[in-house]
């Protein structure tokens, strides 16, 4: 008589047990969800009608997506406002320091959420403080939204954003693609902080780096080294 071998569950599911399990014998949700995140190993999955794709450009990791993703399958045994804290405001439940964190979610993983720290969060970050700056010291009587961002890429990259993206819809095979959803604005994000470590001088990337942490900090109040 055969019999049939048991086969371990995927990782993804895996990751979903133990933070459900996790929950029910006591542990607290955040140090679960964490250790959920540390487990898994797709990069991209589709739920439904929703695609998740965790990293950015292939190294640069979304963690507070997956976070989303994983609160989901547990949904019911999540404080509301704490939840909401975390995924919407980035704002954890309980405050641990980075060490904890790159071991709960894993060296590997803390490496590639930097990535996306520096090369998404910041940058974004950076685009904003420069058009702020361009406001500022520009007649807003002769200026449009578009003449401020062209001029907040030129004073970042060199180029205007329309040659950027012409710039990263070539090189990632985006020819014909006109309108980006949010994932794929993310990988143009990453693919922009990329390309400014490649082309400016270490002086000018050090500088616009520190001029982006210093506002994020001062506007947020939270820390710079990743762990929010």
């Amino acid at each position: 008589m055969k019999t049939e071998s048991n086969h371990p569950a995927p990782p993804e599911e895996q990751a979903i047990r133990h933070l459900r399990d996790s929950i029910i014998a006591g542990k607290h949700w955040y140090l679960a969800l964490l250790e959920a995140v540390n487990m898994w190993q797709i990069p991209e999955e589709k739920v439904g009608k929703r695609k998740y794709n965790y990293f950015i450009g292939g190294d640069a990791f979304d963690w507070l997506l997956l976070a989303e993703r994983l609160c989901r399958t547990v949904d019911e045994m999540l404080p509301e406002e704490e939840k909401h804290s975390l995924l919407f405001n980035g704002e954890p439940p309980l405050q641990i320091d980075t060490e904890e964190f790159k071991n709960l979610i894993g060296e590997q993983k803390y490496r590639q959420h930097l990535n996306y720290f520096y090369g998404v969060t910041m940058e974004e970050v950076l685009l904003q403080v420069v058009e702020d700056e361009v406001r500022k010291e520009q007649s807003l009587d002769y200026l449009t939204e578009e003449s401020i961002t062209n001029e907040a890429y030129k004073r970042i990259y060199d180029l205007t954003q329309a040659q950027m993206l012409k710039l990263f819809k070539q090189e990632k095979g985006h020819h014909r693609l006109n309108e980006m959803d949010m994932t794929t604005l993310r990988e143009f994000m990453y693919w922009s902080f990329k390309y400014r470590l490649k082309t400016c001088d270490k002086a000018r990337i050090a500088s616009d780096t520190k001029k982006a942490l210093t506002w994020f900090k001062e506007k947020t109040g939270k820390n710079t080294n990743g762990l929010y």
